[in-house]
């Protein structure tokens, strides 16, 4: 699944490309995604993009009329900006052709993504918004605001901090390389964090996501950049989907558990319950 930094990456390159662009057509071949396509979609034509913005791994798309397209990847989403007149592919779902003649072509295997017209005005009370957490790139993810924000959950911190609710976008590769950094077992109970553990979590989070969204994302089976190159922070991870590889840090072999669900990776060595 798409995750935040390459959430950002997308929109870093496609920006560019959208940004004072004038809607021509809008074509929705398949509209059944994980929600229907918008109605109010098609009656975008003639609107102008004024801003690409991103809350979450949620792309938000601002036009002239007040109104902001909010798109979801899912699991296997992508965009593209290419000329209007390029072959659809197969999971090409959507078209966006904008004066200039390029297209935001919308292309999802799984629909599992969405595609949903809202006021701007209305953006952060949205359904799909409005519960979420602080990003964690943002002044307001600090160590005290992660801590009030666990300090009545008993479940594993590994578990915790890949809520939404309590920070944004810390997805399942990018929690296990933050609490290796940090020094963190995976295992610790969230309410048991303390300060300095919290300290070093932030920053931890911080680093690890913003040299993600430096190297353009972690490379994913189904994910792309926009310019149709992958991302490449995969090589520099240091846990995960490395179970029984020697540790970069200290060559103990690297554990691997399933927490909430989702494979888990840690050093015993390096992230001793301290």
């Amino acid at each position: 699944m798409p995750e935040l930094p390459e959430v950002e990456t997308t929109r870093r390159g496609i920006s560019p490309h959208v940004m004072g662009r004038r809607i021509y057509e809008v074509i929705i071949r398949r509209n059944d995604l994980r929600q229907p396509v918008s109605p109010e979609l098609a009656g975008l034509e003639g609107a102008e993009f004024v801003a690409v913005k991103r809350r979450s791994k949620y792309l938000l798309f601002e036009t002239d009329r007040g109104e902001a397209v909010i798109i979801h990847l899912g699991m296997s989403g992508s965009l593209r900006v290419i000329p209007a007149g390029a072959d659809w592919k197969k999971h090409d779902h959507i078209g966006i052709t904008m004066q200039g003649g390029m297209q935001l072509r919308y292309h999802d295997p799984r629909r599992f993504g969405l595609v949903l017209v809202c006021p701007i005005a209305g953006l952060e009370s949205h359904p799909l918004l409005k519960d979420l957490g602080p990003e964690p790139l943002g002044e307001m993810f600090t160590a005290q605001v992660l801590r009030d924000a666990l300090q009545n959950k008993m479940i594993r911190i590994k578990v915790a901090i890949m809520d939404a609710k309590v920070v944004v976008g810390v997805g399942n590769i990018y929690a296990s390389e933050s609490l290796f950094r940090a020094g963190i077992d995976p295992m610790l109970p969230a309410n048991k964090l303390t300060k300095p553990k919290a300290v070093r979590l932030v920053a931890a989070i911080k680093e690890v996501l913003a040299e993600s969204i430096e190297q353009g994302g972690t490379t994913l089976r189904d994910f792309i950049k926009s310019d149709g190159e992958p991302g490449y922070f995969k090589q520099r991870l240091y846990v995960y989907d490395r179970k029984g590889e020697p540790c970069r840090v200290c060559d103990t072999p690297i554990l691997q558990c399933v927490l909430g669900q989702r494979s888990t990776y840690w050093c015993a060595a390096c992230q001793k319950k301290r």
